[in-house]
Protein backbone atom coordinates (compact mmCIF):
# COMPACT_ATOMS: atom_id res chain seq x y z
CA UNK A 1 0.00 0.00 0.00
CA UNK A 2 1.34 3.18 -1.14
CA UNK A 3 0.16 6.76 -1.48
CA UNK A 4 1.06 6.98 -4.82
CA UNK A 5 -0.97 8.68 -7.19
CA UNK A 6 -2.30 5.12 -8.42
CA UNK A 7 -4.15 4.68 -5.25
CA UNK A 8 -7.29 3.72 -5.67
CA UNK A 9 -8.97 3.75 -2.55
CA UNK A 10 -7.40 6.65 0.23
CA UNK A 11 -8.91 7.66 3.73
CA UNK A 12 -7.56 10.19 4.96
CA UNK A 13 -8.70 10.79 8.97
CA UNK A 14 -12.22 9.39 8.59
CA UNK A 15 -14.48 8.76 11.64
CA UNK A 16 -17.93 6.96 11.27
CA UNK A 17 -20.84 7.49 13.83
CA UNK A 18 -24.40 6.50 13.63
CA UNK A 19 -26.72 8.95 14.96
CA UNK A 20 -25.77 9.43 18.83
CA UNK A 21 -24.07 6.16 18.96
CA UNK A 22 -20.35 5.51 19.96
CA UNK A 23 -17.84 6.22 16.92
CA UNK A 24 -17.75 2.94 14.96
CA UNK A 25 -14.50 3.91 12.97
CA UNK A 26 -12.24 6.59 14.59
CA UNK A 27 -9.95 8.77 12.86
CA UNK A 28 -8.71 6.45 9.90
CA UNK A 29 -6.13 6.50 7.37
CA UNK A 30 -5.03 4.91 4.51
CA UNK A 31 -4.07 3.99 1.04
CA UNK A 32 -4.47 1.03 -1.51
CA UNK A 33 -2.75 1.25 -4.43
CA UNK A 34 -4.34 -0.28 -7.95
CA UNK A 35 -3.35 -3.52 -8.46
CA UNK A 36 -3.26 -4.74 -4.69
CA UNK A 37 -4.92 -7.65 -3.05
CA UNK A 38 -5.26 -7.09 1.12
CA UNK A 39 -7.25 -8.43 3.55
CA UNK A 40 -9.12 -6.85 6.77
CA UNK A 41 -9.67 -8.24 9.69
CA UNK A 42 -11.19 -8.02 12.96
CA UNK A 43 -13.65 -9.32 15.27
CA UNK A 44 -17.57 -9.58 14.47
CA UNK A 45 -18.79 -6.03 14.68
CA UNK A 46 -15.37 -3.89 14.97
CA UNK A 47 -17.02 -1.54 12.11
CA UNK A 48 -15.24 -4.01 8.55
CA UNK A 49 -18.69 -3.69 7.08
CA UNK A 50 -19.22 -0.07 7.94
CA UNK A 51 -15.56 0.24 6.28
CA UNK A 52 -16.65 -1.21 2.95
CA UNK A 53 -20.15 0.50 2.50
CA UNK A 54 -17.94 4.24 3.22
CA UNK A 55 -15.86 2.70 -0.19
CA UNK A 56 -18.75 1.11 -2.22
CA UNK A 57 -20.58 4.46 -1.74
CA UNK A 58 -23.57 3.27 0.72
CA UNK A 59 -22.40 5.58 3.57
CA UNK A 60 -20.74 9.24 3.87
CA UNK A 61 -17.83 9.56 6.16
CA UNK A 62 -19.21 11.23 9.59
CA UNK A 63 -15.34 13.07 9.17
CA UNK A 64 -12.46 12.96 7.34
CA UNK A 65 -12.91 11.85 3.28
CA UNK A 66 -12.90 9.09 0.83
CA UNK A 67 -11.29 8.90 -2.54
CA UNK A 68 -12.04 6.62 -5.19
CA UNK A 69 -10.75 6.07 -7.96
CA UNK A 70 -8.86 9.56 -7.36
CA UNK A 71 -12.15 10.91 -6.59
CA UNK A 72 -13.07 12.49 -3.39
CA UNK A 73 -16.67 11.06 -3.09
CA UNK A 74 -18.06 14.36 -1.16
CA UNK A 75 -17.60 15.87 -4.45
CA UNK A 76 -18.92 13.29 -7.00
CA UNK A 77 -21.96 14.56 -8.80
CA UNK A 78 -24.62 11.79 -8.57
CA UNK A 79 -25.37 11.18 -12.31
CA UNK A 80 -21.39 9.94 -11.93
CA UNK A 81 -22.02 7.76 -9.67
CA UNK A 82 -23.61 4.95 -11.53
CA UNK A 83 -20.34 4.94 -13.64
CA UNK A 84 -18.15 4.50 -10.96
CA UNK A 85 -20.50 1.90 -9.19
CA UNK A 86 -19.99 -0.27 -12.42
CA UNK A 87 -16.13 -0.61 -11.78
CA UNK A 88 -16.97 -1.92 -8.37
CA UNK A 89 -17.83 -5.47 -7.80
CA UNK A 90 -19.53 -6.33 -4.11
CA UNK A 91 -19.75 -9.59 -2.48
CA UNK A 92 -22.68 -9.23 0.37
CA UNK A 93 -22.69 -10.44 3.77
CA UNK A 94 -26.29 -11.55 2.83
CA UNK A 95 -25.94 -11.69 -0.71
CA UNK A 96 -28.72 -9.71 -1.89
CA UNK A 97 -29.78 -11.72 -5.07
CA UNK A 98 -33.49 -11.38 -6.98
CA UNK A 99 -35.36 -13.58 -5.50
CA UNK A 100 -37.30 -13.94 -9.42
CA UNK A 101 -34.18 -14.17 -11.39
CA UNK A 102 -32.95 -17.56 -12.21
CA UNK A 103 -28.88 -18.19 -10.99
CA UNK A 104 -27.89 -16.97 -14.93
CA UNK A 105 -29.72 -14.26 -14.82
CA UNK A 106 -28.80 -12.95 -11.08
CA UNK A 107 -24.94 -13.48 -12.14
CA UNK A 108 -25.54 -11.83 -15.55
CA UNK A 109 -26.56 -8.71 -13.76
CA UNK A 110 -23.57 -6.65 -14.59
CA UNK A 111 -22.85 -7.68 -17.73
CA UNK A 112 -26.35 -6.34 -18.84
CA UNK A 113 -26.09 -3.37 -17.20
CA UNK A 114 -23.07 -2.59 -19.03
CA UNK A 115 -24.19 -3.99 -22.35
CA UNK A 116 -22.65 -6.75 -23.08
CA UNK A 117 -23.81 -8.73 -26.03
CA UNK A 118 -26.32 -11.66 -24.83
CA UNK A 119 -24.78 -14.26 -26.85
CA UNK A 120 -21.78 -13.14 -24.75
CA UNK A 121 -23.65 -13.06 -21.91
CA UNK A 122 -25.18 -16.69 -22.21
CA UNK A 123 -21.43 -18.25 -23.12
CA UNK A 124 -19.36 -16.50 -20.11
CA UNK A 125 -22.01 -16.35 -17.27
CA UNK A 126 -22.51 -20.50 -17.49
CA UNK A 127 -18.27 -20.99 -17.55
CA UNK A 128 -17.91 -19.21 -14.78
CA UNK A 129 -20.94 -21.13 -13.12
CA UNK A 130 -19.75 -24.28 -14.08
CA UNK A 131 -16.04 -23.72 -12.54
CA UNK A 132 -17.73 -22.68 -8.94
CA UNK A 133 -19.63 -25.98 -9.45
CA UNK A 134 -23.04 -24.88 -10.05
CA UNK A 135 -23.70 -25.79 -13.52
CA UNK A 136 -26.52 -27.95 -12.43
CA UNK A 137 -28.16 -24.68 -10.94
CA UNK A 138 -27.89 -22.27 -14.12
CA UNK A 139 -31.90 -22.14 -14.37
CA UNK A 140 -32.74 -22.32 -10.20
CA UNK A 141 -34.18 -19.72 -7.91
CA UNK A 142 -32.83 -18.45 -5.07
CA UNK A 143 -34.97 -19.10 -2.63
CA UNK A 144 -34.41 -23.24 -3.81
CA UNK A 145 -30.69 -23.24 -3.14
CA UNK A 146 -28.41 -23.91 0.01
CA UNK A 147 -26.88 -20.68 2.29
CA UNK A 148 -23.23 -21.86 0.40
CA UNK A 149 -24.77 -22.10 -3.10
CA UNK A 150 -26.21 -18.40 -3.06
CA UNK A 151 -22.77 -17.27 -1.53
CA UNK A 152 -21.15 -19.02 -4.78
CA UNK A 153 -24.28 -16.71 -6.76
CA UNK A 154 -23.10 -13.68 -4.99
CA UNK A 155 -19.73 -14.05 -5.63
CA UNK A 156 -20.10 -14.56 -9.14
CA UNK A 157 -21.92 -11.60 -9.85
CA UNK A 158 -19.66 -9.66 -8.33
CA UNK A 159 -16.73 -11.30 -10.51
CA UNK A 160 -18.12 -11.66 -13.55
CA UNK A 161 -17.44 -8.14 -15.37
CA UNK A 162 -13.87 -7.92 -14.01
CA UNK A 163 -14.45 -4.89 -11.69
CA UNK A 164 -11.68 -3.22 -11.26
CA UNK A 165 -12.07 -2.96 -7.25
CA UNK A 166 -13.37 -6.14 -6.00
CA UNK A 167 -15.04 -5.86 -2.43
CA UNK A 168 -15.92 -8.92 -0.64
CA UNK A 169 -17.42 -9.25 2.94
CA UNK A 170 -16.76 -12.52 4.44
CA UNK A 171 -16.92 -14.30 1.28
CA UNK A 172 -16.14 -17.51 2.63
CA UNK A 173 -18.02 -17.78 5.80
CA UNK A 174 -21.24 -19.88 4.24
CA UNK A 175 -18.99 -22.81 1.80
CA UNK A 176 -16.73 -25.91 2.80
CA UNK A 177 -13.11 -25.49 2.58
CA UNK A 178 -13.23 -27.02 -0.51
CA UNK A 179 -14.94 -24.10 -2.12
CA UNK A 180 -12.74 -21.56 0.09
CA UNK A 181 -10.02 -22.66 -1.35
CA UNK A 182 -11.38 -22.00 -5.19
CA UNK A 183 -12.93 -18.96 -4.42
CA UNK A 184 -9.68 -17.86 -3.30
CA UNK A 185 -8.20 -18.72 -6.08
CA UNK A 186 -10.59 -16.99 -8.26
CA UNK A 187 -10.09 -13.59 -6.20
CA UNK A 188 -6.12 -14.74 -6.65
CA UNK A 189 -6.42 -15.26 -10.61
CA UNK A 190 -8.30 -11.67 -10.87
CA UNK A 191 -5.35 -10.08 -8.99
CA UNK A 192 -3.37 -11.44 -11.20
CA UNK A 193 -5.07 -9.37 -14.03
CA UNK A 194 -4.99 -6.56 -12.44
CA UNK A 195 -8.17 -6.47 -9.86
CA UNK A 196 -7.26 -4.50 -6.92
CA UNK A 197 -8.90 -6.63 -3.82
CA UNK A 198 -10.27 -6.38 -0.44
CA UNK A 199 -11.43 -8.66 1.55
CA UNK A 200 -13.16 -8.44 4.68
CA UNK A 201 -13.13 -11.48 7.34
CA UNK A 202 -12.98 -12.29 10.66
CA UNK A 203 -11.18 -15.39 10.25
CA UNK A 204 -7.43 -13.99 10.54
CA UNK A 205 -6.18 -17.40 10.38
CA UNK A 206 -7.29 -17.98 6.78
CA UNK A 207 -5.51 -14.27 6.03
CA UNK A 208 -2.49 -15.84 7.84
CA UNK A 209 -2.21 -18.26 4.55
CA UNK A 210 -2.06 -15.90 2.02
CA UNK A 211 1.22 -14.05 1.17
CA UNK A 212 -0.92 -10.49 1.38
CA UNK A 213 -0.67 -7.49 3.61
CA UNK A 214 -3.62 -6.94 6.19
CA UNK A 215 -5.85 -4.06 7.72
CA UNK A 216 -7.01 -4.93 11.35
CA UNK A 217 -10.03 -3.31 13.12
CA UNK A 218 -9.68 -3.08 16.81
CA UNK A 219 -11.53 -0.59 19.18
CA UNK A 220 -12.49 1.61 15.96
CA UNK A 221 -9.18 2.03 14.82
CA UNK A 222 -6.67 0.74 12.05
CA UNK A 223 -3.61 -1.43 12.38
CA UNK A 224 -1.53 -1.84 9.34
CA UNK A 225 0.23 -5.37 9.63
CA UNK A 226 2.80 -6.60 7.36
CA UNK A 227 1.45 -10.38 6.62
CA UNK A 228 4.37 -10.69 3.90
CA UNK A 229 6.30 -14.34 4.31
CA UNK A 230 9.69 -14.23 4.25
Amino acid sequence: MSQASSNIVRFESVSLQYGHEPEILRNITFSIAAGSFAFLTGRSGSGKSSLLRLIYLAQRPSQGFVSLFGENISFIERQALPAIRRRLGVVFQDFRLLDHLSTLDNVAIPLRIAGVREEEVRKHVPELLAWIGLARFLHAKPSTLSCGQKQRMAIARAVISRPDLLLADEPTGSVDSCVARRVFHLFIELHKIGTTIIIATHNECLARQFNFPRMHLEGGRLLLLDTQKT
